[in-house]
């Protein structure tokens, strides 16, 4: 999914919108303190991960921004469902984890800032 938000990345950047993409390898260990310096430079935060959105990333990220730094978030993952068989790329798309969902989550992250 990096390389979906990198793609994301440079859409936005077209269209004038600054991001920051972080490969979070691990939730456990998560790294709070980029956790923290990202949330608190950028306001916002969007969450990409390739499997339920349940228990994931997202939740280990809120956890650390509620605790710190509040923010508005959204999550692309899927949607307590169980996944299936398939060429990767339509998978990508029927689950919404494609380049344009990204930039969508971005797009409404950005409108839910103060």
């Amino acid at each position: 999914m990096v390389w979906k938000s990198i793609e994301a990345g440079k859409i936005l950047e077209e269209k004038g919108i600054s991001v920051e993409v972080i490969n979070m390898h691990t939730i456990k260990p998560l790294d709070v303190q980029a956790v923290i310096a990202s949330i608190t430079k950028t306001k916002c935060a969007v969450t990409v991960e390739e499997h339920n959105i349940i228990g994931g990333l997202g939740d280990a990220i809120a956890q650390v921004a509620a605790k710190n730094f509040p923010i508005p978030i959204e999550y692309i993952g899927t949607n307590d469902t169980f996944g299936e068989s398939g060429k990767p790329t339509e998978l990508l798309t029927k689950y919404g984890l494609d380049t344009p969902n990204i930039i969508a989550a971005v797009e409404k992250v950005l409108g839910r800032k103060n």
